[in-house]
């Protein structure tokens, strides 16, 4: 058993309040107290010596859900063990302590070798890794973005079933789907599997998507991209996410995948539980220099912030996590606290909190992170142990 530690510092955000000349006590992985220095047990405050952390911030560690590569890696590529942790350790200096490796659509024997790598990853404890996300590949074509078209297809029994085998072994499965492709009850039945399902690259109608809804899907896939947009008489997937208090809806905050009007509009509409979360949708450039990579042969391009296609079509983004909250902070107006939470409370009671990401809290996990204020990451740690 490690032996207890303490770390005192100017400011600690819990996930959903702050608390000023703050105590944090860690053990091993877990959580002992977090919050203000003064109303922690006596033998905690007083039995322990606090590393002074100085004028910093202590706050839960981001939970990012849909992250397809870093690292110079895409777990397309390679959907292995190796390839996962990978990835894991080219987010953490961003503050990302924990994620949901992310598969975009493809061939039905490279999606069983990223669920088998997820199993092996969980069972290895590799740090930050959540769980997986399998974005398609049962979408709708005609909203494909970058994904290839040849290998989208309707979702089968087999298929479900699969899914359904995968949902009980993985720590969290995350599955983007479409309408289109997949039935209500085949929803209905990835839900009651332990799957969280969310509704992406389509262009169903309003009244289709609150079906899916109604069967138990909980989220909408980077909200505003490769979806049927909000009409005035068609509200399409978009609509039904703005108007569904039950349904949450990830962001790409990098003022290149939504405008700053709409982000606005849609963070007016989505309070509450079915709230906007922040995702990265980040590739492999994350932590390199890259300029180019390629993606199922065909090339993307690195080029002002953005990566495309060579025909200019969006293709994942060249986002990490801190750069998302900063975006909201400095762009948006909003509040660090409620920046922060887009970034981990609210994906991580997504995807199911038992593990106590996204929240500082006795009895939680050790994920947290020391920001400066100016929103720099200064100091990771993931489970306890410093990362970065």
């Amino acid at each position: 058993m490690s032996a207890p530690r303490a770390f005192r510092a100017a400011r600690l955000f819990d996930g959903t309040a702050w608390h000023d000349d703050a105590l944090v006590v860690t053990e091993g992985a877990a959580l002992l107290y977090a919050g203000a220095a003064r109303h922690a047990p006596s033998d905690l405050r007083d039995g322990l010596r606090a590393e002074d952390l100085g004028q910093g911030w202590l706050v839960p560690g981001f939970v990012d859900l849909q992250v397809n590569g870093g690292g110079g890696v895409l777990l397309n590529d390679d959907p292995s063990v190796d390839t996962i942790a990978r990835i894991c350790a080219a987010h953490a200096p961003f503050g990302s302590t924990s994620l949901l490796p992310t598969l975009i659509t493809d061939t039905p024997e490279k999606t069983a070798q990223a669920i088998a790598a997820g199993r092996a990853a969980a069972r290895a404890a590799v740090p930050g890794f959540a769980g997986l996300h399998l974005e398609g590949p049962h979408l709708d074509p005609a909203r494909k973005g970058a994904h290839d078209a040849r290998y989208i297809r309707p979702m089968s029994e087999d298929d479900c079933a699969a899914l359904e085998a995968a949902a009980a072994d993985l720590p969290a499965l995350l599955v983007t789907l479409a309408p289109e492709s997949a039935s209500p009850d085949q929803i209905r039945r990835l839900t009651q599997a332990g799957a969280t399902v969310s509704l992406g690259h389509s262009a169903t109608s309003c009244t289709a998507a609150r079906r899916s809804i109604e069967a138990g899907a909980r989220s909408v896939t980077h909200l505003f991209n490769a979806m049927s947009g909000l009409g005035h008489r068609e509200p399409g997937l978009v609509g039904a996410a703005l108007a569904s208090g039950d349904v949450s809806a990830g962001i790409i905050a990098d003022g290149i995948h939504v405008d700053p009007v709409a982000l606005g509009v849609a963070l007016r509409a989505k309070t509450g539980p079915g709230a906007l979360y922040l995702v990265t949708d980040a590739m492999a450039t994350i932590g390199t220099d890259m300029t180019e990579f390629t993606l199922d042969g065909r090339r993307i391009l690195r080029r002002d912030g953005r990566l495309t296609l060579e025909d200019g079509t969006l293709a994942g983004a060249d986002l990490d996590m801190i750069s998302a909250v900063r975006f909201m902070v400095r762009e948006m107006g909003l509040d660090a606290a409620e920046a922060l939470a887009m970034a981990g409370r609210v994906p991580a009671g997504l995807i199911g909190d038992g593990a106590g990401r996204g929240h500082l809290v006795p009895g939680g996990r050790a994920d947290m992170l020391l920001l400066s204020d100016d929103l720099q990451v200064e100091r990771v740690w993931i489970g306890g142990a410093v990362s970065v």
